[in-house]
């Protein structure tokens, strides 16, 4: 054991010094040469040798297969060198930042999955009640609704598995899996005395990001609950059934991001150029000049003229963040709740050997006027608390949930307020599943629940048109209210009440 990290040991430092003796000999080859062309490459080559040495943290890697040989030595139990140096790369990547960290291939395929909506698996909500894992609901068009899996069914064996005592998230797993494989629940149903099974074949699961209703004649509500790579898609088809049901154009729009953690950067360019006629959303600034870009609305904006009121809270982050930055910079959209998360990176996804990834930030975005959220958060124009009993909370008992500030590491606000962009104008790529290429993805937050078969929290179900009460949800109560005094006012205006 002693032998093997004392190879090691000198493997790592004599990786460095074979380096530097590669650059060294090549110098001194040149040297031998006559020509001031050769004089002027060895020059050049000392330049770099030089830089090199001065790149190199020397100190650091001793002290590093120190401490590295030391553990082989002396730790309490026998620890593998896979597992210190993984434990070494994930304590590196995780002291940058928040949100940066190195994706064994599990998690990278989680993350794959939760931006891009779609998976192999059954297409049931779930969670778990008293030990067992029950069915929120089935999702529509999908092989547990077409076998008859009911909401309120009580899962108690996958397979030959037995679920109690198992953790929801294990349960999800199992669930799971390739395309065409079939699975076997074993069910609990109210009103049947006994047990019975059902077969379900896995297929390819889309779980929508947007939800929508008519909240009021005239008036419609879009819910998005994470950017996904199909969500402005999602929206534009929303928008459409919302003008369907409401038999006429809209009078008012409420878009609802409250505790939405964000997903795909170019899928919430999507969703503000749908309100925005050309101009620019948002621009990122890093270190590499491929980080900075320019991303603009496309022409042709829905719903022109009509007004549209956002709702954001401290679950506001990242993506949603650039959408409510870019309508409230553009003059589109009223901002409505509290002060959101505060989440301004951008994070680059590159795959690694193995089937793993790095996730980097690379770039901080700003809004439209120079603005950077970072740290800071979108400050609504109007201040709305979403518990109903606002009026009944002083200030001193208010409690603020954590924003990105709070967290350690953070990265700094570096704002360019009424600043003009001086990166050139690009394109972000659309983010799909091919491990060959480095690909931007927004971070997300611990905010969506991991208990459901889509890894999506449960939404309320698409409702009819009835009255919101202020019991109900007193932030939308209000949104909804001013969004009709903007329409009033927009009649006044035109001269249409006089």
């Amino acid at each position: 054991m002693k032998r093997l990290s004392r190879n090691l040991s000198v493997l790592l430092m004599g990786l460095v010094i074979g380096v530097l003796v590669s650059v060294g000999a090549s110098v001194l080859a040149t040297k031998q040469g006559e020509t001031g062309a050769e004089r002027l490459l060895a020059a050049n080559q000392v330049s770099t040798e030089q830089a090199l040495k001065d790149s190199l943290p020397y100190q650091e890697l001793k002290t590093f297969t120190e401490v590295f040989s030391t553990i082989k030595q002396q730790y309490v139990d026998d620890v593998s060198d896979e597992t210190l140096l993984k434990n070494a790369l994930q304590g590196m990547i995780s002291g940058l930042d928040p949100h940066s960290s190195y994706l064994e291939p599990e998690g990278f395929d989680d993350l794959k999955v939760g931006t891009s909506g779609e998976f192999g698996g059954l297409g049931i909500e779930v969670t778990m009640e008293d030990g067992f894992v029950k069915v929120v609901s089935p999702i529509d068009d999908t092989p547990a609704q077409r076998a008859g899996i009911k909401a309120g069914d009580l899962i108690i064996r996958l397979d030959d598995t037995a679920v109690k005592g198992m953790e929801l998230k294990d349960a999800v797993a199992i669930m799971r899996g390739k395309v065409g494989d079939p699975i076997t629940l074993t069910v609990l149903r109210e009103g049947k005395d006994q047990p019975f099974e059902v077969v379900i074949v896995r297929d390819i699961i889309k779980v929508p990001s947007v939800r929508s209703r008519i909240l009021e004649k005239g008036y419609g509500y879009v819910r998005i609950t994470q950017f996904q790579k199909r969500t402005g898609e999602q929206l534009q088809d929303a928008l459409e059934k919302l003008e369907k049901e409401n038999e006429a154009p809209l009078d008012g729009l409420i878009l609802d991001l409250r505790n939405n953690p964000g997903g795909l950067l170019n899928a919430a360019v999507d969703v503000a150029s749908t309100f925005l006629d050309g101009g620019l959303v948002v621009y990122t600034e890093g270190r590499i000049p491929s980080a900075n870009k320019k991303f603009k609305a496309r022409r042709g904006e829905k719903l022109k003229g009509v007004p549209i009121v956002i709702m954001i809270n401290g679950g506001t982050a990242s993506a949603s963040e650039i959408v409510s930055g870019a309508l409230q910079d553009r003059g589109r959209a009223v901002i409505t709740g509290t002060k959101s998360f505060g989440k301004g990176s951008v994070q680059t996804v590159l795959p690694m050997q193995g089937g793993a990834a790095l996730k980097l930030t690379t770039a901080r975005y700003y809004t439209p006027s120079g603005r950077s959220i970072q740290a800071e958060g979108i400050v609504p124009d109007i201040e709305l608390d979403d518990s109903y009993q606002i009026s009944e909370i002083s200030e001193d008992k208010k409690i603020e949930g954590l924003k990105e500030k709070d967290l350690v590491g953070h990265l700094e606000n570096n704002s360019h307020d009424e600043e003009e962009p001086s990166s050139e104008d690009s394109k972000q790529k659309v983010e799909d599943d091919k491990k060959d290429k480095s690909e931007p993805a927004e971070d997300k937050t611990d905010s969506e629940e991991k208990g459901s078969d889509s890894d999506k929290a449960k939404e309320d179900e698409d409702e009819t048109s009835k009255p919101i009460k202020p019991s109900e949800d007193f932030q939308l109560y209000e949104s909804l209210n001013l969004l009709k005094g903007f329409h009033i006012f927009g009649k006044v205006h035109s001269g249409e009440l006089r």
